[in-house]
Formats: C-alpha cells, structure tokens, sequence
C-alpha cells in the first residue's frame, strides 16, 4: 500500500463538538483494545534500560488519558515524574490532569503547535507520540524527527500499521460503538501509517543514535530511537 495523507475530520471539528467528545472517547476504547499503553510502557522501559526519567513529553496528547494509563503501568518503578502534554488543541481534562498526582508524577498541558513549541525547547529526555507522525506528509515529518533529534534523548512512537488487514479491520469499528468520526479517521489513519523501516529512513543520518522499527501487537508500528552517548 503506498502512503496517502489525508486531513482527519476530528482535526478540523471544534474541541466542544458532540461528535468529537465521542470520537475522543471512542480513541480511548481502541487504544486499550490495541494495548497501546502497554506497548508504550513496555518500550519506555526497555529504551530506558529500567532507568527512570525525570520528564517526558507526549506530542499529540490528546485528552491526556493515553499518557494516564501508561504512569498507571510505570509509576510504581518510575515515580516523580515530569510530564508535558502537548496539543494544537485545548482538550486535556482537568480530571485527566488530576490522574497523575496520585501516581506519583506531575502533568501540564500546553496548547501549540508542535513546531512552534520544538523550536523554543532543548534539552528534552524522553519524546513520546502515539499516532501522532501519521498526520505528516513526507517533508513535514522529516522536519519533525529532525527537530525531534536534537532535542531528546530517547524517542518513542506508535502508529498505525499500513497493511490492507489492519484496513480490513477499520470496517468493524461500528461494532464496538465508534460514531462516524472515528470510523472514517481509522481509515485515513492507516492508509497515512507506516510500514517496513519507513521512519528510520526519515531520522537524521547521525551515527550516534540506536534504531529499532517493527511492527508490534495486533495493528500497531513501533518506532524507537536511542542516543547512545
């Protein structure tokens, strides 16, 4: 399947609509159905050699809740953690944003766009982003890896798996309840998904990262890069 980038319908709908409350609500359910934050969690870990960090930013946060479940499996082994939710879009939850205390770990949510925000930051430790590339055409994403590298030490990123079963599979959203928003985004999210080492092409040439690319769970593609100094 070759890569298509389209725009996505909750992109382009008011934080307030109905129909995008739904679908965030809907994103929450096949996240957990996907085991996303487990994936995530597990990665963290491994990049990190169990180490824990001081601070993590999530880049297309969301509503924030993606991040909650993956403190939920971590927390105990990593504590007094920083977090920073990044989004064009002001949907974090204040109850979401209450999550995190009880953990162990401090959450703040910050709206603005991605590039605008990388290019005022350094210094960053771990970057996460959980089908949030996909939305870049080619150039755009290469920029944002670029701007992404020199800035983290560790990188983590889930997206969808560009293949016509996990295509297949979007045509059965309306079973487990997703309104019409999620199920047309979920196609254009996998025709936009990732494949092979299509990202790792895309990281800047530099030898002193470490880069592993696979495809992982039911639907998922698992990016993961590493500085090694």
């Amino acid at each position: 399947m070759k890569r298509v980038v389209q725009p996505e319908l909750l992109d382009e709908l008011s934080p307030d609509d109905p129909r995008a409350r739904w679908s965030r609500r809907d994103l929450r359910r096949i996240n957990a159905w996907m085991r996303n934050h487990a994936i995530m969690a597990a990665a963290l870990q491994s990049a990190l050699n169990g180490r824990a960090p001081k601070q993590i930013t999530d880049l297309g946060a969301g509503d924030g809740h993606f991040l909650v479940r993956v403190a939920k499996k971590i927390s105990s082994r990593w504590p007094n953690v920083r977090v920073t939710l990044l989004d064009n879009q002001k949907v974090v939850r204040p109850q979401a944003l209450a999550m995190f205390p009880p953990l162990g770990w401090q959450a703040e949510s910050v709206k603005a766009d991605v590039f605008d925000w990388l290019s005022g930051v350094s210094g960053l430790e771990v970057v996460v982003a959980n089908l949030f590339l996909h939305h870049f055409e080619d150039v755009q994403l290469a920029e944002l890896l670029r701007a992404i590298a020199g800035r983290a030490r560790v990188f983590v990123a889930i997206e969808p798996r560009r293949t016509p079963w996990t295509l297949f599979w979007c045509r059965w959203l309306w079973a487990i309840g997703c309104n019409s928003v999620t199920r047309n985004d979920a196609a254009i999210s996998v025709r936009a998904g990732f494949s092979g080492n299509e990202l790792s092409a895309r990281w800047p040439g530099d030898k002193g990262w470490q880069l592993t690319e696979s495809r992982t769970g039911f639907f998922s593609h698992l990016f993961v890069a590493r500085r090694m100094n």
